[in-house]
C-alpha cells in the first residue's frame, strides 16, 4: 500500500538551502513511490527565501506575518498537513531526506506513533554540541522520555498524534515527551547529520534559555497539570508546618518569661510562614479552577499566517 506522507519544513533566511533541500525531498518521495506533499513554512524570512519557494514545484508554501519562531512555524505546517504520516525536518539542509524511508519503516515495524531522529555523529561546532549535551542532561533529569537527541528536528509522526495539540515557545524539542505523556508510543533511531553548506545557524543563548523554561513547563504539565493543588498545596502544607513550629517556639519563649521585644523573629516567622502557606493553598485552588477552564475551552494559536500558496502545476521550463 502506498504510504501517504506530509513533509513539514520550517525555513527562515535559508535562500541558499531551500531549492536543494526541496529537490532532495522530492527525489526521495518519488523514488519510494509515496503519495506526498511538501510544506515549507517561511517564518518571516527577510532574504530571498520566499521568492525561491514560490518557484518550487510541487510545494505548499506558508508564510508567517513575522518571525514567530521555529515552534510556531512547525505548528502551522503540521496543522496544514493532510496525510497519514507527518515528517518534520530543519530547513538548513543538515537533516538528510534519504533517512525518511528508514524512519517510516522503523515506525511501522515497531508499531510506534513517533520516531525521533538521533544525530549521534553531529556535524556542528564544538560549542553547539556542548550546549546541546548540557541541555540533554537537564532534560534527562526533568523529562524521562528516553530520547537522546530532543533537538533533532527530523522526526516522523502518525497524524493523529497532533489532534487537539497546539505548540508554543520552544516546545518543538519536546514533542515526543508531550506525546508520551498523552500515551503515544515513542521510539528513536540514528540518522545522518550533515554540515551546513549555506547560511548561518539561528540558535543562540536566548533560545537555550527559552528551551529550558519550556522544559520546566513540560515537566510541570507531566506531573501536575491535572492536579496543581498537589504541588502548591504540598508546599503550602510545608510552610504551614514551619509556621506552626515557629508558633510553638514563640509560645514557649513567652511561657519562659522571655521579652518578646528581644525575640521578635519567632512571631515574625510564624506570621510569614503561615501567610505563605495559606497563599500557596489559595493559588493551588485557583490553579485547579484554571486547569478545568483550560481543558474546557479552545486555545488560540499564538501566531498569524500572512499567505498560503500551493504549486500544483509544474511551471514552464
Amino acid at each position: 500500500m502506498m504510504a501517504k506522507i506530509s513533509i513539514v519544513v520550517p525555513v527562515y533566511n535559508e535562500e541558499g538551502n531551500v531549492e536543494k533541500l526541496h529537490k532532495e525531498i522530492l527525489d526521495t518521495c518519488r523514488e519510494n513511490k509515496y503519495e506526498f506533499e511538501i510544506i515549507f513554512v517561511d517564518d518571516g524570512s527577510t532574504d530571498g527565501t520566499g521568492a525561491i519557494c514560490k518557484k518550487l514545484y510541487p510545494l505548499k508554501y506558508i508564510r508567517m506575518r513575522r518571525n514567530f519562531g521555529q515552534t510556531a512555524a512547525m505548528d502551522a505546517g503540521i496543522k496544514a498537513a493532510q496525510y497519514d504520516y507527518i515528517v518534520t525536518m530543519d530547513g538548513d539542509g543538515q537533516n538528510d531526506p534519504a533517512d525518511i524511508p528508514a524512519l517510516l519503516a522503523y515506525l511501522k515495524e515497531n508499531d510506534y506513533d513517533v520516531v525521533s531522529g538521533w544525530r549521534k555523529n553531529r556535524k556542528d561546532t564544538v560549542m553547539k554540541r556542548f550546549i546541546s549535551r548540557g541541555a540533554n542532561m537537564l532534560r534527562y533529569l526533568f523529562i524521562h522520555d528516553g530520547i537522546h537527541d530532543s533537538g533533532c528536528s527530523l522526526k516522523i509522526y502518525k497524524k493523529e498524534c497532533f489532534d487537539g495539540i497546539n505548540l508554543y515557545g520552544e516546545q518543538h524539542r519536546f514533542i515526543p515527551a508531550i506525546l508520551e505523556i498523552k500515551g503515544f508510543r515513542v521510539g528513536e533511531m540514528e540518522v545522518h547529520h550533515r554540515p551546513r553548506e549555506s547560511g548561518t545557524t539561528k540558535y543562540n543563548w536566548k533560545r537555550t534559555i527559552k528551551g529550558f523554561v519550556d522544559m520546566i513547563s513540560v515537566w510541570f504539565w507531566n506531573k501536575y497539570a491535572s492536579r496543581p493543588l498537589h504541588l502548591l498545596g504540598g508546599l503550602g502544607f510545608i510552610f504551614l508546618a514551619a509556621g506552626f513550629g515557629c508558633g510553638i517556639w514563640s509560645v514557649v519563649l513567652f511561657a519562659l518569661g522571655r521579652k518578646m521585644s528581644n525575640n521578635i523573629f519567632p512571631p515574625l516567622l510564624t506570621i510569614f510562614f503561615t501567610v505563605i502557606g495559606l497563599l500557596l493553598f489559595v493559588f493551588g485552588l485557583m490553579s485547579e479552577i484554571l486547569m478545568k477552564t483550560y481543558y474546557g475551552e479552545h486555545m488560540d494559536a499564538p501566531y498569524n499566517i500572512k499567505e498560503k500558496t500551493e504549486n500544483i502545476v509544474e511551471p514552464d521550463k
